[in-house]
């Protein structure tokens, strides 16, 4: 994708790993879309950091799982900074429990996050992005490790990376690429919450590299699918998870 690309849109960007993308992409030279859904304070704390830093911002409020609301974040993006170059779709959320006891409300949820809203980007993105324009959806590491009590986490970002194969494919004739990033245990707000020391320190020492991941581990390699020296890959999953599996 040439130098000259400069917009993308990151949803879930207000804290954890999306953060960490937007700020990665704003240092790349990107006019960025810090979408979120509810935490207001913290997307704004986001672009002011970027601003700070000398980068181009704007926090846009979009329910991923609504799609009119994933055309208007296009539609405000568009306005901001120009047509859209790069899409990530980071938004998600995780509920572990095993199968028996995930209530209906619980696995609603993340099946109209993690998969309706990534698909619903994944449309829009392939309506409205640019020639040589790159897609890069968030999975997980979880898928091929298959651990207990993540079944339906799993189950949605198997279905993300099964659509990322494909729309590999479709998208291909306009030089789109279409990737996806699987981390590993990463040190946010999404993973430590609920975990005790124990079992923190328990999945820290499964990994080779011995530490967890951080945002920016993650942020990088986005970082690398959007930018001029990843334009050659696409259709493929980059685990990131420190050689856990």
């Amino acid at each position: 994708m040439p130098n000259e690309t400069r917009t993308a849109i990151v949803t879930g960007a207000a804290k954890g790993i999306g953060a960490a993308i937007a700020q990665r992409l704003a240092a790349d030279g990107f006019g960025v879309a810090v979408n979120y859904s509810a935490s207001t304070a913290e997307a704004e704390a986001i672009v002011a950091a970027i601003e700070k830093a000398g980068g181009r911002a704007k926090a846009i409020r979009a329910d991923v799982t609504d799609p009119p609301a994933v055309r208007a974040l296009f539609d405000q993006t568009e306005a901001a900074f120009g047509p859209v170059d790069v899409l990530v779709n980071n938004a998600g959320t995780l509920k572990a429990a095993p199968l028996a006891e995930v209530s209906d409300e619980d696995y609603q949820r993340q099946i109209a996050v993690n998969l309706t809203g990534t698909f619903n980007g994944l449309r829009e993105g392939a309506r409205r992005l640019r020639e040589g324009g790159r897609i890069i959806n968030l999975s997980t590491s979880i898928v091929g490790a298959y651990f207990p009590t993540y079944g339906v986490y799993a189950a949605t970002k198997a279905a993300v990376e099964a659509m990322t194969h494909i729309l590999a494919k479709e998208l291909g004739a306009r030089k789109i690429t279409v990737n996806a990033v699987a981390p590993g245990p990463v040190a946010t707000e999404l993973f430590l919450t609920g975990r005790s020391e124990e079992l923190i320190q328990r999945q820290t020492n499964d990994i080779p590299l011995g530490r967890l991941g951080q945002p920016d581990d993650i942020a990088r390699v986005v970082s690398f699918l959007a930018g001029p020296d990843g334009g050659w890959v696409s259709g493929q999953v980059i685990r990131a998870n420190g050689g856990r599996n």
